[in-house]
């Protein structure tokens, strides 16, 4: 049996989009029950080369957009990256999710062997969907939740794995 393109692109990523909703909840809590400035979180990295929490979830967010427009024909909408809240960020997830949920089967399957070519600042990547989605959408979205998970943890809020991988 095989697997639609639409259902190993558009659920896991509302489910993980949904988990990473959740987990900004959790970090907001945890600043207001400890009294922490909020900056604190959304500034924090893991690493001082690394990005910002904010920046997280601003690029898991361009990464399925993008991701669902590419492979459904579209330029992908254009967002600007101006989020410096809880409830910013998690707006910014929430238009994400209607806009994944914007899309049908009918215009993600079938795109497997799409041409789909990303311009990069170190120049043209080349794929087909099948793999753009698999090798590049996908990996990327969960490394930068994981980073956004990472990041929440190292500072102390209170998450295990069942906030990542969610309840569903």
């Amino acid at each position: 049996m095989s697997i639609s393109m639409y259902q190993a692109f558009i659920p896991p990523a509302q489910r993980a989009l949904r988990n990473l909703s959740a987990i900004l909840d959790k970090i907001a809590a945890h600043a207001e029950a400890r009294k922490i400035d909020p900056a604190v979180f959304l500034s924090a990295r893991l690493f001082p080369d690394m990005l910002p929490l904010t920046r997280q979830i601003q690029i898991a967010s361009d990464t399925v957009k993008g991701g669902a427009a590419r492979l459904a024909g579209q330029e992908p909408p254009k967002w600007e990256d101006t989020e410096t809240t809880f409830a910013e960020l998690q707006q910014r997830v929430g238009k994400t999710l209607d806009y994944l949920a914007s899309f049908t089967p009918e215009q993600i399957d079938g795109s497997e062997d799409r041409d789909i070519t990303l311009q990069m600042r170190s120049g043209d990547l080349h794929f087909k969907g099948q793999g753009y989605l698999l090798g590049f959408v996908m990996p990327n979205l969960y490394f930068h939740i994981t980073t956004a998970y990472a990041i929440a943890r190292s500072n102390g809020v209170e998450l295990g794995k069942k906030d990542f991988l969610g309840r569903e």
